[in-house]
């Protein structure tokens, strides 16, 4: 059996960063969980800060680069995704956000989705929540039911405290995304040609819609 393909996103900015740190402790986790039942995995991390500019680039002329395109396809084709973001302003990093939206946008359709992030205090715990599944929901992505955040507290408690809490987290949330991995189908062979990006093959039909101003008229 092939190896399971597990992509980490990390949107940290910094090196080194927290948020780097959280997404390589899930991805361990998730292969110990995966392991345990006799499951190889092939794990992959895309630093965005390295791919800032060309994620930008790609924005506004609609081409990535071959490194972009890389780690898009990477990401397109795993079988499941690992993605921490740092918090900003009560919500996602501009750059996590600019990475999805290079995505093709069926691409995370059924792939099993482990979201994590990080920030200064608990009191943005809620992100998880209110943004970031919101956002891979909309991508019909499988989001785990346990999303893992990390304050900077989190990292210098006690064991025994805080920090025994984050690790039963990322064991919590890795397990059940490995668990997903184990019993999903593969979507690396049905993906090897994501769809074009134009629409022509959108499993919605545009003349089924109905037009905004009939809406309204009842």
């Amino acid at each position: 059996m092939d190896p399971l393909k597990l992509v980490v996103v990390a949107a940290g900015l910094g090196k080194p960063s927290a948020t780097r740190m959280l997404a390589d402790r899930l991805a361990e986790a998730t292969g110990r969980a995966l392991h345990g039942q006799d499951r190889a995995v092939d794990v992959r991390v895309i630093e965005l800060r390295e791919l800032a500019v060309d994620i930008a680039n790609n924005l506004v002329t609609g081409f990535p680069n071959p490194t972009l395109a890389d780690a898009v396809r990477a990401a397109e084709r795993a079988d499941g995704l690992i993605v921490v973001s740092p918090i900003f302003s009560a919500s996602y990093s501009g750059l996590f956000k600019s990475f999805f939206d290079v995505l093709e946008h069926r691409s995370l359709t059924g792939k099993p989705v482990l979201i994590a992030a990080t920030g200064g205090t608990a009191r943005h715990s809620l992100a998880l929540e209110h943004a970031l599944r919101p956002l891979f929901s909309y991508l019909r992505a499988i989001v785990v039911p346990t999303a893992v955040y990390a304050a900077t507290e989190d990292w210098g408690a006690p064991s025994g405290s805080q920090a025994a809490n984050l690790s039963g987290r990322i064991e919590r949330a890795a397990a059940e995304l490995a668990a997903l991995l184990a019993v999903l189908p593969a979507k690396t062979a049905r993906q090897d040609a994501p769809a074009d990006r134009d629409g022509e093959n959108d499993a919605y039909d545009a003349d089924a819609v109905i037009p905004f101003e009939q809406l309204l008229a009842g």
